[in-house]
């Protein structure tokens, strides 16, 4: 029995060292780094879900083949987060016995000299007319911030009694500082990646451009639930509940662009609450000024403005006088213009069609392009671009639609473009192609009228929440700091070995060093300790005559 429980533990045991190798986290790592090309390659639903749906029509088979392998979802998805538990685990289980080899070599006292002393890089001889306890003395203090051990003629390797002095432990600390803070960066990602939560909402502010006022819109967003985001993810932790209570309202949105269209800041003007202070006037809430790189933190969440576009805004009057007005966002196609696409949906006045087939196959629907600054080209003028991206000359290039939008089939369309299977199929039926300047109407064949009123900005606002963040960073920092504090100091050690001369009032005196490098100025300082010890003046105050006389040998590794 015994034997089987040691051969069934030995299995487990190699596969653990083997996944804590060093060279198994450099492969992992690697391969980490082949498994998130597609996320680059391919679109992603977590930036833009639209672009995948695009993909995956426009591919057939091999899109879908490619959905099946989550390569849509690159890091989300089940395989590139098992490659990245297992690189965490193999450096954790690889780092920490380098960290308790780091304290150990850290507690370590200096190591003995060696047998013979000459053969070292740095080394000198001489002698002091003084008794072996004085120069023992005048050595600690001036090594008194070096890590000094003494060894007895009986324990030195040549049989003298010797110093061993080193320096340069901090460094040991700085490697130890390292490969800990590593890991807590490792496990306080991970871990963040458990709990956290983030979300997008489009919010069309109450800036814009029109000859008449648009119906006024909710710009006040709440933090009280996931169906308040227009997308949200959340680490496999989170269920849902929990979120950090707090609602802001967005006063406006302003761009200053580059004469040459770059854009150069967003801003928009919030006013926010958070708690109990939510029941409280607006007109108590604390204002912020919310702009690129500058998030609102707000009780652990932090709100980014992440982009803008446009909204237009259209007005349908039916025969009857009756109207329906939408301010709807269109999606940048053009990030430096913002020439921008998007689709509207009508419903038409229930006291036009009392029987709800005959509204359904009424209803009103609007799919084209919206310019800020629109530009005129084509062989005809009537090809619609955007000059700038700032809103000086709006217009639309649209197509209309009457028949079956699909509004109550109770299957989600985008907001960006009509369903093709509706227009394919003859339940939506195009009448007129039209471009509008702001403040232009087109009369459809019935009498109804569209209108262009003109448009306002959105702006695009992500909530974030990572309660190891802030860990995250300090961990981060002390990595970096410790690893330019192990790339800095060096250790070097010094030996000195003492043996009184025969009647005992002299000390003969053998010293040598060593370091890894001679970068730091470690031979001046090897110069320096050795002619203290020794008595001997400052070569720059001697002449040829007394260095000749002097009873010094030195040896540098140029010798």
């Amino acid at each position: 029995m015994t034997t089987l429980m040691r051969t069934l533990w030995t299995y487990p045991k190699k596969a653990w060292h083997w996944l804590t190798s060093m060279r198994t986290a450099l492969v992992l790592l690697f391969v980490l780094a082949i498994a998130a090309i597609p996320g680059t390659i391919l679109p992603q639903r977590s930036l833009n879900q639209g672009n995948v749906a695009d993909y995956i029509a426009n591919n057939g088979r091999l899109a879908e083949i490619y959905d099946q392998l989550q390569l849509f979802d690159v890091f989300e998805s089940t395989w590139f987060n098992s490659i990245f538990m297992l690189l965490t685990i193999s450096l954790v289980g690889c780092i920490l016995p380098r960290s308790w080899d780091h304290y150990q070599a850290m507690k370590t006292p200096p190591t003995r000299a060696p047998k013979s002393l000459a053969r070292l890089p740095l080394h000198a001889t001489g002698m002091i007319e003084k008794p072996i306890s004085e120069v023992t003395a005048h050595a600690h203090r001036r090594l008194k911030r070096w890590k000094v051990a003494e060894y007895q003629p009986n324990q030195d390797r040549a049989g003298v009694f010797s110093l061993a002095a080193e320096r340069g432990y901090t460094r040991e600390l700085a490697n130890l500082l390292f490969h800990l803070s590593l890991v807590g960066m490792l496990v306080t990602i991970a871990a963040g990646r458990m709990v956290y939560y983030e979300g997008m909402v489009i919010i069309v502010t109450e800036s814009g451009n029109y000859e008449t006022p648009p119906i006024e819109q909710s710009t006040e967003f709440c933090n009280t639930s996931t169906a308040n985001f227009d997308s949200f993810r959340a680490g496999p932790t989170f269920d849902g509940t929990g979120l950090t209570t707090f609602c802001f309202d967005a006063h406006d949105f302003s761009a200053d662009y580059l004469p040459n269209g770059q854009a150069e800041m967003f801003t928009s003007n919030i006013s926010y609450a958070i708690g109990d202070d939510i029941l409280t006037p607006k007109e108590e809430w604390t204002d912020y000024q919310l702009q690129v790189n500058h998030p609102l933190r707000v009780a652990g969440d932090r709100i980014y403005l992440m982009g803008h576009g446009y909204a237009p805004t259209f007005t349908v009057t039916w025969p009857n006088g009756e109207t329906r007005t939408q301010t709807l966002q269109f999606g940048p196609e053009d990030p430096t213009f913002f020439l921008s696409s998007g689709a509207m949906r009508f419903d038409p006045p229930a006291g036009m069609y009392p029987d709800l087939f005959e509204r359904r196959q009424n209803q009103i629907a609007l799919e084209g392009l919206f310019a800020p600054t629109a530009e005129w080209g084509g062989d005809n003028g009537q090809l619609l671009t955007s000059s700038y991206p700032a809103m000086r000359d709006p217009a639309v290039a649209i197509d209309i639609y009457r028949g079956d939008a699909g509004l109550d089939t109770g299957r989600a369309q985008s907001i960006f473009e009509l369903d093709d299977t509706l227009i394919a199929n003859g339940q939506l039926q195009r009448i007129e192609r039209v471009n509008l300047q702001q403040g232009e109407e087109v009369t459809l064949d019935d009498g109804t009228t569209v209108t262009f009123d003109g448009a306002s900005e959105f702006a695009n606002y992500q909530i974030s929440h990572d309660p190891f963040q802030p860990w995250v960073l300090v961990t981060t920092v002390i990595m970096l700091a410790s690893l330019i504090g192990s790339l800095v100091i060096k250790r070097r050690r010094i030996w000195i070995r003492l043996q009184p001369s025969a009647d005992g009032t002299a000390t003969v005196v053998e010293i040598a060093g060593l370091a890894r490098t001679d970068r730091a100025g470690w031979g001046s300082e090897f110069d320096d300790i050795h002619r203290e010890l020794l008595g001997l003046p400052d070569p720059d105050d001697i002449d040829e005559d007394a260095e000749e006389a002097t009873p010094v040998s030195v040896t540098h590794p140029s010798q």
